[in-house]
């Protein structure tokens, strides 16, 4: 813009412009915003579900762990031992 020139005021037709421009860029910015928040609230939903089929599979594992050790102590003990010895034809010593 000149040095020279003046300054013109604004007319009814230009801020009608602006302000159509103004709320189109609100509104799109409105819906980006919504957009991103039903992303977030979709990760969260997956996360929460992955989370709860970790904390299924971490009690079956437990669980599972929990049943071995007291097959293992079975077998640690003496008649345990004797089983096993008796299933593989191997001479007793009792």
């Amino acid at each position: 813009m000149p040095k020279n020139a003046e300054k013109q005021p604004i007319t009814e037709e230009k801020a009608n412009r602006i302000a159509v421009g103004a709320t189109v860029a609100g509104v799109l910015l409105g819906f980006f915003l919504l957009v991103v928040l039903i992303i977030q609230f979709v990760k969260i939903g997956v996360a929460n579900k992955e989370l709860k089929d970790y904390n299924r599979q971490i009690e079956a594992y437990n669980a599972s762990i929990t049943q071995n050790q007291e097959i293992l102590d079975y077998y640690i003990e003496g008649d345990g031992l004797y089983e096993l010895a008796v299933k593989r034809n191997w001479k007793s010593t009792r």
